[in-house]
């Protein structure tokens, strides 16, 4: 009976175990995967403009913090780039300045979340709104109507190989960049620096886009 009783109890503690490792296994790769899924959870929300899943995704605070300090910097090094003392240029610079909060307000929406999202950051242009950010068709154009009668049966001649380089493909990257921060990448060509949104970890399994990167600052801290 003790023996029984013995063998039962080490058969338990074996199954304790067996399900306490796979439930920390479980745990660690979800714990991993959340923000690529909280990734596209924001960019379904924004797209769709559902604003109260936004709200659950997106630190709006943060986030203006993040792009009033952002144009900043954007308008201070453009500035410095034209090495001149121009008080025209002095003057242009603070008009930018008082620009930069509307600026600010209108990304700090679900417009702005979702071409933020979508690889479309603010370039700082007086005036500037977020661009619409619609679900990409198919790609291909819809075939042309087939004309009745003799036209329908004209054959179609062989496609003509196209002598136009091709443009350079978009290209876009997904890493973490330390424990709580998580870093999405876009770069629309090899002429045009890098542009990112930034993710930050609020508790264990949810993120939160909170900060942007413009004008490839991103491409210092790779």
């Amino acid at each position: 009976m003790i023996t029984s009783s013995v063998s039962s109890y080490r058969w338990l503690k074996r199954i304790a175990v067996a399900l306490i490792a796979v439930l920390f296994v479980s745990m660690i790769g979800f714990a991993y995967a959340s923000p690529y899924i909280a990734l596209n959870r924001i960019k379904r929300a924004a797209d769709a403009r559902d604003a109260a899943t936004l709200n659950q995704y997106v630190d709006y605070p943060a986030l203006r913090a993040s792009l009033k300090a952002q144009l900043g910097d954007m308008l201070q090094r453009r500035i410095a780039a034209q090495h001149s003392d121009n008080p025209l240029l002095l003057f242009g610079a603070a008009i930018g300045a008082v620009l930069i909060s509307p600026l600010v307000d209108a990304y700090a929406t679900p417009d702005g979340v979702a071409a933020l999202i979508n690889g479309m950051p603010p370039r700082g242009e007086p005036g500037e709104r977020p661009p619409v950010v619609t679900a990409d068709a198919s790609g291909e154009d819809a075939p042309p109507a087939v004309a009745s009668g003799a036209s329908a049966a004209t054959p179609t001649p062989p496609p003509v190989a196209s002598t136009t380089p091709t443009e350079p493909r978009e290209q876009t990257a997904a890493r973490y960049r330390g424990v709580n921060e998580f870093v999405v990448t876009w770069r629309h060509s090899a002429d045009e620096p890098r542009y990112a949104a930034i993710l930050q970890r609020h508790g264990l399994f949810t993120w939160k886009l909170a900060a942007v990167e413009l004008d490839g600052q991103t491409d210092s801290n790779d």
